[in-house]
């Protein structure tokens, strides 16, 4: 999933945070530790996938591919997408985020042309501790730089393995959401991998590793969701505060 460069040069950051699950972005982006000067960098893996086809034209367009899956589905236009992530290297502060796991699923709508997203839960691993609960959502706050009409958060048990040739990621052992992603087959046997393209507010990544989805699906709440063989990859990004601060004034 991602926006277009232009959107993500208007878009509003809204804060993720432990704020924002009271019901308090606008308080968390003032009064946050961003606003307050704490340092932070993160280098994190994503095992990532969606409901659009491969490979999501979310990345090129400000609306997500038509669909008429059938099952339930429905047609129009929908990104239903589950985000695992691991954290290679991290801190926000003194906060270490190294190893900390955590998973966003949801639906970008049918139009984000500007910055408004439909809904997201991001879940934090049991594992990981209050502070750093609150660092990761006031750093996803700058990778994702969008508004959502509906944002809030859980706990959860997850697990998380990626290789060379295949991906798995679940939480609560698939009751709650699971990823699993195959490579897909190039030229030989290495990975056919995207580059220079941008990820949401990363400003640097190593590349798209194309890997299908065999199935991804979020099977809790409201608004359950499950696809097989649509869109997938892996993806290592990089960014950090400093990088924030030298963006445009305009960008926030």
């Amino acid at each position: 999933m991602r926006i277009s460069k232009q959107l993500l040069l208007t878009a509003c950051v809204i804060a993720v945070g432990a704020m924002a699950l009271a019901g308090k972005a606008k308080q968390a982006k003032s009064e946050g530790m961003m606003a307050s000067g704490a340092d932070w960098a993160i280098n994190t893996t994503i095992i990532e996938a969606c409901s659009c086809p491969m490979f999501c034209q979310c990345y090129f367009n400000p609306s997500p591919a038509a669909h008429d899956h059938g099952n339930g589905h429905g047609g129009g236009h929908f990104c239903r997408f589950n985000n695992a992530f691991k954290v290679n290297k991290g801190h926000l502060g003194k906060t270490s985020l190294d190893g900390a796991k955590f998973w966003v699923a949801g639906d970008l709508g049918g139009d984000f042309s500007q910055g408004q997203m439909d809904w997201a839960v991001v879940t934090f691993d049991e594992a990981t501790s209050p502070a750093q609960r609150d660092a990761i959502g006031q750093i996803l706050a700058h990778l994702y730089p969008v508004q959502w009409n509906s944002l809030t958060t859980s706990v959860g048990k997850m697990e998380w393995k990626a290789g060379k040739d295949k991906a798995h990621a679940s939480l609560d052992g698939g009751k709650t959401a699971e990823v699993r992603l195959a490579r897909f087959q190039g030229m030989t046997d290495q990975p056919v991998v995207i580059h220079n393209l941008k990820y949401w507010g990363a400003p640097r990544n190593d590349g798209f590793v194309l890997m299908p989805n065999v199935v991804e699906a979020y099977r809790v709440g409201d608004k359950p969701f499950e696809f097989k063989g649509t869109n997938g990859f892996m993806i290592t990004l990089d960014m950090s505060s400093k990088d924030v601060q030298s963006m445009p004034a305009h960008a926030h």
